[in-house]
């Protein structure tokens, strides 16, 4: 018998995971893609927001504002990154210098920092802004994380601790029993967590009809290459609108900019495909920052998040079935909550139903990535000393090792796909986009999981490597 299952190895459900870990819970996590952070986690503008625009009285506002001030110890812990960049909040007319004035009234009221520039002193620091913005508000508490980074990091150190994880599997049943639940007919488990993403209400609907809808909303990006700095210094927001922050220019901890992104909603749940919305950002962008180096563009994506028809998250225990904890509706600023929400549902919704569990003694902290960019000639040298693969250049755009590729494949919680290589430690990630270096990282892949080419994927189930390639033949 299973104590806690957490249905969705996104952000948030990897830091609840993450949170029990430190009790002796036998807890499970299930996932129906092949890694960790495959749904909005792993694409969205990477920001750690300050709390400034939330709506008041929200869970969106509360939990906003209890995640930002986590993340830096949050990720110390983790030994993952974040960099406290700040952001600028621009507004180019008197209309949006009035809206302005309320964002700033805001700051006053939840005790978030900030200063105000005019147009002439935010341009000295940021060159770049459009010529049209007047009046800037400044949020030094902004932060910048890699949330897939965040999330394979909690969700190895709870599997070092006794988490299990189950990748490639869709929940399809639920069934109440007296003392337990019945996940499609095979695992009983006491508690449900359900963090499902754009397929929440799905999960609800197998147990009684959902008290929300999730409909989804996607998000459109451009990805700039390496511009350490030149471009923008901190993360440039326009004025809120109803439908969101707007389109944003925004530094990532590895020197790329993100640029984006547009909302619209889409009736496809699974539709992550990029289109006009690209036209649409940048229009928009050029708003409040100009000399855009287009001609840096290296890539583009889409994100869904899931928005519910309650416009807020939905944070609870089921009111009519014991034991089922909501999780829904985790878009903007879900990324930012996630660690409020998971330390919320642990201590207050979770642990009550097991007053007998201790804290687990001799916890396993993770070990971080290698970065060799990160190390000195003599570490570098010590270590190739050890393992000559760390002398192997596989990816040149990112100058990243065999041995770093290794290393992240034979982890807990490590890399079983192209796109979880990527993510874990970036090679396909550079200029090239992985023209080079994905055989190397493929036939790595292969030796490492003993699996024929047949059997690797790009990421999600069905993605055979070979089928791809004979697609991009025809």
């Amino acid at each position: 018998m299973v104590d806690v299952t957490i249905i969705g190895a996104g952000i948030t459900g990897s830091l609840i995971a993450h949170c029990l870990s430190r009790y002796d819970l036998k807890v499970l996590v299930v996932e129906k893609e092949s890694d960790v952070a495959e749904g909005a986690t792993g694409a969205n503008s990477a920001m750690v927001h300050s709390g400034h625009d939330p709506k008041p009285g929200t869970l969106k506002c509360r939990y906003n504002l209890l995640g930002n001030r986590m993340y830096p110890d949050l990720c110390r812990e983790l030994q993952v990154r974040y960099v406290p960049i700040g952001a600028y909040v621009a507004a180019t007319s008197q209309e949006e210098e009035k809206k302005l004035d309320t964002l700033i009234s805001q700051c006053i009221e939840r005790n978030v920092p900030y200063e105000v520039l005019n147009g002439d002193e935010a341009r000295k620091n940021e060159p770049n802004l459009s010529d049209s913005v007047s009046k800037v508000l400044s949020l030094p508490t902004t932060g910048i994380i890699v949330p897939w980074e965040v999330t394979i990091a909690a969700m190895e150190e709870a599997m070092l601790n006794g988490t299990e994880l189950k990748l490639d599997y869709e929940v399809k049943s639920i069934e109440k029993k007296e003392d337990h639940f019945l996940i499609n007919g095979e695992i009983k488990t006491k508690v449900i967590v359900n963090c499902a993403g754009a397929h929440c209400d799905e999960i609800t609907g197998m147990l009684r009809p959902s008290p929300y809808r999730v409909e989804a909303k996607k998000g459109e990006y451009f990805v700039l290459d390496h511009l350490d700095g030149s471009f923008v210094k901190h993360v440039i927001y326009p004025i809120p609108t109803e439908k969101g922050k707007g389109v944003l220019a925004v530094p990532t901890v590895h020197g790329n900019v993100l640029l984006g992104p547009n909302s619209e909603f889409t009736p496809d749940v699974e539709d992550d495909s990029t289109g006009e919305g690209l036209d649409f950002i940048r229009s928009e962008v050029a708003k409040t920052v100009k000399n855009i180096p287009f001609h840096k563009l290296i890539h583009t994506f889409a994100g869904l998040r899931p928005h519910i028809d309650l416009n807020d998250f939905y944070i609870q225990e089921d009111d009519l079935i014991e034991g089922f904890i909501h999780v829904a509706g985790i878009e903007s600023p879900g990324l930012t909550s996630a660690p409020a929400i998971a330390k919320d549902v642990c201590e207050n919704m979770i642990l009550p139903k097991f007053k007998e569990a201790k804290a687990r003694e001799n916890y396993i902290r993770r070990k971080p990535f290698i970065d060799m960019k990160e190390m000195s000639d003599e570490e570098k040298e010590e270590l190739i000393r050890k393992d000559p693969d760390f002398g192997k250049l596989i990816c040149r755009c990112e100058q990243i090792s065999m041995g770093q590729i290794r290393d992240v494949i034979n982890r807990k919680c490590g890399a079983r796909t192209l796109k979880g290589v990527k993510m874990r430690c970036r090679p396909g990630m550079g200029r090239c986009q992985g023209s080079f270096c994905e055989p190397d990282v493929t036939n790595i892949l292969m030796e490492e999981l003993h699996k024929d080419v047949k059997e690797i994927r790009l990421d999600r189930p069905g993605s055979n490597i070979c089928a791809a390639l004979a697609k991009e033949d025809l």
